[in-house]
């Protein structure tokens, strides 16, 4: 059976190409801010079943996009759609249970809770919710050995279960980045979005994130996810598109578009004085620019917790 990510082979790499089978499509999408327009993307399409990275200069508007097809912010104006159904204006609750989930750079884990209890947090149906059901033990108990033993399997996977009693809040910031894309699991998701999964994560993790990002792909699941590290990009990436200053500016498989002159203006400003013809040359300097400023936003990231 071939891969999703065969159907990419030969598409036009250009902003908004059509997708063979889009999972998630966004038509017209704004988000202003008083005079400041965050994101104005006309078209964009996700495959399904594939890895698409999300990379752009720092304000490019990434992160607003996330929050607005997650449902964590509502757009000035447009429209998407998330496996053929309209979700615009869709509540973040609804939008996880339609099969969307997210990580957040800044992870969300609570921390005065165990690591199990946080996992528990993130499965559907849960009949305990309900006060009236609250008070009647068998009527969600074995609903909760069930959510228990997905938990514990998944803590297995994503070697977690050692800590499965520990407050999340006394995990380093490389393990809550698995606790939370292990909990974006508890609600079978058929789409996972990852907002910087390698921000402020160790190099002795970042290996294992690596390898649990291609198993979700490889289990049929579709990745989009917003990162500046570029190993990551060019090593586990389908499919890349570029923002710069709210707009999709480029789209196209990892070793291509580093080169397109639209990426290289976005990040290394006005191009016509360089030599456009040496494209190795320019994708290692747009390289150079985004581990650049993934350094500084790591800086500025462990200032803000000390």
């Amino acid at each position: 059976m071939a891969s999703p990510s065969t159907a990419l082979v030969g598409l036009d790499p250009r902003p908004g190409v059509p997708k063979p089978d889009p999972i998630l499509v966004v038509d017209d999408v704004e988000r202003r801010f008083g005079g400041l327009t965050a994101v104005d993307v006309e078209h964009l399409e996700v495959q399904r079943g594939v890895i698409t990275a999300l990379i752009g200069p720092n304000g490019a508007g990434k992160t607003t996009l996330f929050n607005l097809v997650t449902g964590f912010d509502r757009p000035s104006s447009g429209s998407w759609t998330f496996d053929g159904r309209s979700m615009s204006n869709v509540n973040a609750a609804k939008t996880s249970r339609a099969g969307m989930v997210r990580t957040f750079q800044l992870t969300k884990a609570l921390s005065r809770m165990t690591v199990l209890d946080n996992m528990r947090l993130g499965a559907r149906d849960q009949p305990g919710e309900n006060m009236l059901a609250a008070l009647a033990r068998p009527l969600w108990r074995r609903r909760e050995q069930e959510i228990t033993a997905k938990a514990d399997e998944l803590l297995v996977r994503f070697k977690l279960d050692h800590l499965r009693d520990e407050f999340a809040g006394s995990l380093s910031g490389g393990q809550r980045k698995l606790l939370e894309m292990a909990r974006a699991l508890m609600s079978d998701p058929v789409m996972v979005m990852l907002d910087e999964p390698m921000a402020g994560v160790n190099p002795a993790l970042t290996q294992s994130l690596l390898g649990h990002v291609q198993a979700l792909r490889d289990e049929g699941m579709t990745v989009l996810f917003v990162e500046h590290d570029m190993h990551m990009v060019r090593h586990i990436s389908d499919w890349v598109v570029v923002m710069a200053e709210g707009r999709v500016v480029a789209e196209g498989p990892p070793e291509g578009v580093m080169a397109d002159p639209a990426v290289i203006d976005a990040y290394l400003g006005a191009h016509h004085d360089t030599d456009l013809g040496d494209d190795a040359l320019l994708a290692d300097e747009v390289i150079e620019q985004l581990e650049h400023e993934a350094q500084v936003e790591e800086e500025e990231h462990h200032g803000k917790q000390s």
